[in-house]
């Protein structure tokens, strides 16, 4: 007959200190967003293609195109269209 390590009585997480509860869900105005990479990407390379496809700006495009996606979905979540469907 084996021996269990735990009696049937003991429970075996009774030493482990209790989790936590999980935090309450954030609401819409305190979610951050970001852009999906592949979308800004695409802003940024008609950024690229608009200012006369100069190489070197590569990371100036790329955080302008951010900051304007960022610009604009906060625009429509002042005004409460994110949520529509």
């Amino acid at each position: 007959m084996k021996h269990n390590k735990y009696p049937q009585n003991q429970n075996p997480t009774s030493d482990i200190a209790p989790r936590p509860a999980p935090a309450a869900a954030p609401s819409p105005d305190e979610i951050n967003f970001t852009p999906v990479p592949d979308e800004v990407a695409r802003r940024a390379y008609f950024s690229y293609v608009n200012q006369g496809s100069r190489p070197g700006h590569e990371v100036q495009h790329w955080l302008k195109a951010e900051a304007d996606l960022i610009a604009e979905r906060d625009k429509t979540r002042h005004h409460g269209f994110h949520n529509q469907t």
